[in-house]
């Protein structure tokens, strides 16, 4: 079997694009429909979620804007698409229901906007990038599920649309493992950098009030 750390390593890939001057977090549909297990297509993504919580409680704390998406369909059999027929999941992702609200372990505030999205990425079809350029931002720190689904189009589009774009790897879960390593492998090496939550909370700005200067 080939070693893919050494043939990636050849091609020279896996280049570092580090934080810029200023950061937001966006969280990837941590929805009802997709986040509980007992949902065919859903997941337990307890664990993601609570180092998300330490994403977000951090964010807040140094003045980081944070974004949510969710997916949601006034009819999911008309709007969803082609989407549907690969993930029927999406027929529970109506919108108004509970399966569209986002897990009240997040703990989202009134000022941090949700932002319904029809496909995969938080990107296409949404105002998303259009907002955060907007705030002057220039490095996307992504949270949610799934890691080889809506995060991986999601690290794509972030990078296509001009962001540097770093994905903790404890705030990103899949609902099997291989797909959810193999994804983020491909990530870091080609869209984004994948690092340790420490390494992003490390990265952050000093809170509101208690900046230094050297």
């Amino acid at each position: 079997m080939e070693d893919k750390h050494r043939i990636y390593e050849q091609a020279a890939l896996g280049g570092r694009v580090g934080f810029g001057n200023r950061a937001a977090v966006v969280v990837v549909d941590f929805q009802r429909c997709f986040v509980d297990p007992s949902i065919p297509g859903g997941g337990d993504f307890s664990d993601a979620i609570e180092e998300t919580v330490r994403l977000l409680e951090a964010g807040r704390s140094h003045g980081v804007p944070i974004v949510f998406t969710v997916v949601a369909y006034d009819d999911p059999a008309r709007d969803a698409g082609r989407f549907i027929e690969k993930c029927p999941t999406l027929k529970y992702a109506v919108a108004g229901s509970e399966m569209v609200e986002l897990d009240e372990r997040l703990g989202r505030r009134p000022d941090e906007p949700v932002v319904v999205k029809s496909f995969a990425s938080a990107f296409f079809g949404t105002t998303v990038a259009s907002y955060l350029t907007g705030l002057g931002v220039d490095t996307v720190i992504l949270a949610g599920c799934t890691t080889s689904g809506c995060v991986r189009a999601s690290a794509i589009d972030s990078m296509q649309s001009g962001f540097r774009t770093v994905i903790p790897r404890q705030c990103v879960g899949d609902i099997a493992a291989e797909p959810h390593e193999a994804n983020l492998f491909d990530i870091d090496a080609k869209y984004g950098d994948v690092v340790d939550l420490d390494v992003v909370l490390a990265a952050l700005p000093a809170p509101a009030g208690n900046a230094t200067t050297g």
